[in-house]
């Protein structure tokens, strides 16, 4: 185990990635139950929208003192944005975690050969060692347009040491060959198929050297240097919204001052009525701390220890202009 006085050499390190609700959360969530009780372990989250939630989920469950270390990156593909967020949170989180495992969970509209590029870059070949790349797929969605003809899906699958088809309680009987199909044809020649449920994943897939090769870097358009929306102060009127857009995608998300507290009943209503590919949600409500999380075949809904506000996380193709006002509807009078 890396103790606090140790040099930084070689942790294991693998990404985990998948498209919009998936399962990726809920696969590191049983990995970190799993956890041995001596080891100290590294989890870095990129998100699509702005607000970031994953960190205060995986928080809300898993605590440092566990030896669970949590840094999140949101608003988009973070190898791509202006300042390099991703090197500044990776350096961070292992200055700080020292751990023996580190798990990148990449958003799931980003470009996971690129994080992984990046990984791979000389400053990083003596702190880790790039373990292998595993890639969540729900079969089912092969019948959609929108997933397979989406680049970043299909690079999932390309860049996989183990592909997971997941959720197969859900799956009809040809889902399976379906995707055993699909992946023979975008996978790479030597790649795993294996099948779970709310992505349980054994550890035992983490371990061994990643096959992929690294691509030619892409190229985005540089952007303007921005403060997170996680840094910026909330205002008097005790919430602030931002909103993203890109790869087909848009997002809004919302913060909302400690002080606010929802009505339970209220907000689980609003919550079941969201028509969304994506919502990731902690809300600090008059029975208690909750997390949420929602796709396209179900809400579900945890109680949490702990968070340090409310705030939600909508994805969507199409977002509906009055969501603001149902969900300030949801607060305690």
């Amino acid at each position: 185990m890396n103790s606090k006085n140790e040099t930084i050499r070689a942790v294991p390190t693998n990404i985990i990635t998948g498209f919009l609700g998936v399962g990726k959360t809920s696969a590191i969530l049983h990995l970190l139950k799993t956890k041995p009780s001596e080891e100290r372990w590294a989890v870095l989250v990129n998100e699509f929208g702005e607000v970031g939630i994953d960190g205060s989920l995986f928080e809300g469950q898993h605590s440092q003192e566990q030896g669970v270390f949590i840094r999140e990156v949101p608003g988009g593909c973070m190898c791509c944005a202006a300042g390099l967020p991703m090197q500044v949170a990776l350096n961070q989180l292992l200055a700080n975690a020292k751990p023996d495992r580190l798990l990148i969970e990449p958003t799931g509209l980003g470009h996971p050969k690129e994080v992984l590029e990046l990984l791979s870059a000389s400053h990083y070949q003596d702190v880790l060692s790039l373990q292998k790349t595993i890639t969540l797929v729900d079969a089912r969605k092969l019948s959609d347009s929108r997933y397979i003809e989406h680049d970043t899906f299909n690079q999932q699958i390309a860049m996989a040491d183990i592909i997971v088809g997941n959720k197969t309680d859900l799956y009809d009987s040809k889902d399976k060959a379906r995707l055993a199909a699909y992946i023979k044809q975008h996978s790479q020649p030597n790649v795993s198929i294996i099948f779970s449920q709310q992505g349980e994943i054994e550890p035992s897939q983490l371990e061994g050297k990643t096959s992929v090769r690294f691509p030619a870097s892409h190229h985005h358009h540089k952007t303007e240097e921005k403060s997170q929306l996680t840094d910026l102060p909330i205002p008097e009127c005790g919430f602030i919204k931002a909103v993203n857009e890109g790869e087909g995608f848009k997002s809004v998300g919302w913060r909302f001052s400690p002080d606010k507290v929802f009505n339970h009943s209220k907000l689980y209503t609003f919550l079941t009525g969201i028509d969304a590919e994506r919502m990731k949600a902690v809300f600090i409500t008059d029975e208690g701390v909750f997390g949420y999380n929602l796709t396209t075949d179900a809400l579900t809904e945890m109680e949490l220890d702990d968070c340090i506000e409310s705030r939600i996380e909508i994805i969507s193709a199409n977002l509906s202009g009055i969501l603001e006002a149902q969900l300030l509807n949801c607060l305690e009078d």
